[in-house]
């Protein structure tokens, strides 16, 4: 017999985490140019970022070509409960301030007349929240906890683009990807076999390897006009690691086990269109695709045996998520003041995938409408490109009585400054 407490409210954070890559404080692009520019740039790829949007626009190059991107990711996370019911406490919490650090590495150098080759190093996923326990305490009968998740992808891509003919070009890389993550949070109690444990704070570590691929087209059928298509198909990471729980041991019972779960990051089909309508500026437009649909349920293996029977009883090693398909629609702009200084803006509308019924504060999706803006330097073969995006996500409300979600008011800031640097040898 068991009797779901606090626990089941935390359950979905324990499997949903590791899907933080999906909306929130994600890397919604790679490289500052294409940031700068609301990452409506699959129709252009024509610089280091080629490996990420469009691997097909590899094929442009003329020459070696190494470009590296760093960007900061700052959220701005809030969460407050509040009801008239006695039994529900009062939270009032905004996260820490907090950096979570991105970057893409490329190299590009043609093998002949119409064969280019690449190898790109990135982190398309970095992320997390970092909360003050002291602000949670009411959800955890007053007692301060840790509450932070953080996760990361590291992504090695060899790529080989083709130029077909004056207008027309073909990509794709191989996509060799590491993944990691660290969580903590309580994890309230539950009721095994007539006997209640108190199971304290919960922390968990995991890492695995998972691979995928892209495929790219870009055409140019005339000057002025780019059209481009990229698929990055589904990418599944087999995560291995350990979670503890330190109170276990005032029982006598084992206080950590190894623990296995494989997630799968969807498919990815973008298409985007540029226009250059006068010699001096670019317009861009993408629409991206997500088949978030597919992530619908989680299942995690505890490998010691108590920790097997109390996830079951806690009803959360298989969960159910229930995630929704997501596109964005993407606009961008660039406006040369000379041959060597340009000014660019953005703007990309994200929905949130995630629906109410699995809201929670260690991955908190939104729905984003998000302003880029950014400057570009050339100093002969080299390239400097500065951006700085801000991300405002709705507030969403969770009411009291959905069992998977953290009932409250959510809400989420981010901003994201980067820089790049390109050099053509």
């Amino acid at each position: 017999m068991s009797k779901r407490t606090p626990i089941v409210v935390i359950a979905a954070l324990l499997v949903l985490t590791s899907l933080a890559a999906a909306n929130g404080l994600n890397l919604n692009g790679l490289g500052t140019r294409a940031q700068s520019m609301g990452g409506a740039f699959v129709g252009v790829a024509d610089d280091f970022s080629a490996v990420f949007w469009n691997p097909a626009g590899a094929a442009g190059f003329k020459q070696p070509t190494f470009g590296f991107y760093a960007v900061d990711l700052i959220p701005k996370a809030t969460y407050r409960l509040e009801s008239a019911i006695p039994e529900v406490p009062f939270v009032d919490a905004k996260t820490q301030v907090a950096h979570y650090l991105g970057f893409l590495g490329a190299y590009y150098r043609p093998v002949g007349p119409k064969v280019v080759l690449g190898l790109g190093v990135s982190t398309p996923s970095g992320l997390g929240t970092l909360w003050d326990g002291e602000d949670l305490a009411g959800l955890s009968e007053g007692t301060a906890f840790d509450w932070s998740s953080k996760v990361g992808v590291f992504s090695v891509q060899p790529l080989v683009a083709v130029k077909l003919n004056e207008w027309l070009s073909v990509g794709a890389s191989l996509n060799v990807q590491y993944g990691n993550f660290n969580l903590k949070m309580p994890a309230g109690s539950v009721e095994l076999s007539g006997s209640t444990y108190q199971l304290g704070q919960y922390e968990e570590n995991m890492n695995g390897w998972g691979f995928g691929a892209t495929f790219g087209v870009l055409a140019k059928p005339v000057e002025k006009l780019g059209l481009g298509l990229t698929v990055r198909t589904p990418s599944t990471i087999s995560f291995k690691g350990a979670a503890r729980m330190p109170y276990l041991a005032l029982y006598g019972l084992p206080d950590s086990s190894d623990l296995a779960r494989k997630i799968t990051w969807p498919l990815w089909i973008a298409g985007g269109v540029s226009f250059r309508p006068v010699a001096r500026l670019l317009l861009t437009a993408d629409l991206h695709w997500t088949q978030w649909s597919k992530v619908d349920r989680i299942t995690t293996g505890y490998l010691e045996a108590f920790w097997t029977a109390a996830m079951d009883a806690a009803g959360f090693d298989a969960r159910r998520l229930d995630w929704k398909d997501a596109a964005q629609v993407r606009l961008g702009a660039e406006y040369a003041l000379d041959a060597t200084t340009a000014l660019r803006a953005g703007y990309y509308h994200d929905p949130a995938p995630g629906p109410l019924e699995t809201l929670n504060i260690l991955l908190p999706t939104h729905t984003f409408n998000a302003l880029s803006v950014g400057l570009g330097k050339t100093l002969g073969d080299l390239q400097l490109d500065f951006g700085l995006e801000y991300l405002s996500g709705d507030t969403r409300t969770a009411a009291l009585g959905l069992p998977e979600a953290m009932p409250g008011d959510h809400g989420m800031r981010i901003v994201v400054p980067s820089v790049s640097v390109q050099y053509r040898f």
